[in-house]
């Protein structure tokens, strides 16, 4: 949502902002570093007793002692902003494309009728970013669902995985990978199985909610007319051969 609102800011001629094309780069450069630095990078930050974050926090007074990898909020707090951090400037340069590759007498039409930002953002812009909307949610859940490289590599202190980051694919390899004697292959398969199921369900109801009812009802119409066509074709061979 905050990057289609920024890619709708960047795109719209009347609003002027002026460093566009600084702020362009800047959203994007964080897409360019690997998974693996930021995980690293993240981790030596927030560390304890001496990362940066903790330091800074205690010279200023606001805290004694804080162990951020030994909260569950914090934790994953911290990776929330990893992943926003990291993909929000690719998903604005995604639907900047989009947008800008609408044509323009659509915007230029619903000036001339009055209409407002809000309503040409509503009424024509959304709507015909309905197919990337959905590539976006789509890639985005399945990303969520198979991460594994910054939660694996954000804390985790030579086999031992932080518990509250424990996501599917760190379960997967914890149970494949993690000592010769407590491997669980079966658990690891049955939860890749399980992931695979969950993904597929969820990419299929996505698509549900989000495909056009009037072209579905469309759709649904033909057949049917096609349906009675044949019906009558052959009804009409039968009397014929009568």
């Amino acid at each position: 949502c905050i990057a289609l609102l920024f890619a709708a800011l960047f795109t719209n001629d009347r609003v002027k902002i002026p460093g566009t094309g600084f702020f362009k780069v800047v959203f994007y450069m964080p897409n360019i570093i690997t998974a693996a630095s930021v995980a690293l990078i993240f981790g030596q930050l927030f560390g304890h007793p001496y990362g940066p974050v903790e330091q800074m926090l205690k010279s200023l007074g606001l805290v004694e002692e804080i162990q951020f990898f030994q909260s569950k909020a914090w934790t994953r707090g911290i990776i929330v902003f990893i992943q926003f951090w990291m993909w929000f400037g690719q998903n604005m340069i995604v639907y900047m494309a989009t947008i800008l590759s609408i044509n323009p007498s659509l915007f230029e039409a619903a000036r001339i009728d009055g209409a407002g930002d809000g309503q040409i953002f509503f009424r024509i812009t959304l709507p015909l970013l309905k197919p990337m909307l959905i590539y976006i949610l789509v890639t985005s859940m399945v990303g969520g669902l198979q991460m594994f490289d910054i939660p694996f590599l954000f804390h985790t202190k030579r086999s031992t995985i932080n518990k509250y980051l424990e996501t599917a694919a760190v379960f997967v390899y914890k149970n494949f990978r993690t000592s010769e004697d407590k491997v669980q292959y079966g658990y690891a398969g049955a939860a890749s199985i399980v992931l695979f199921i969950i993904t597929a369900v969820l990419g299929i109801i996505v698509f549900r909610m989000n495909r056009d009812a009037d072209e579905a009802r469309k759709k649904k119409e033909r057949k049917e007319l096609v349906k009675a066509y044949k019906r009558e074709q052959k009804l009409a061979k039968m009397g014929g051969v009568d």
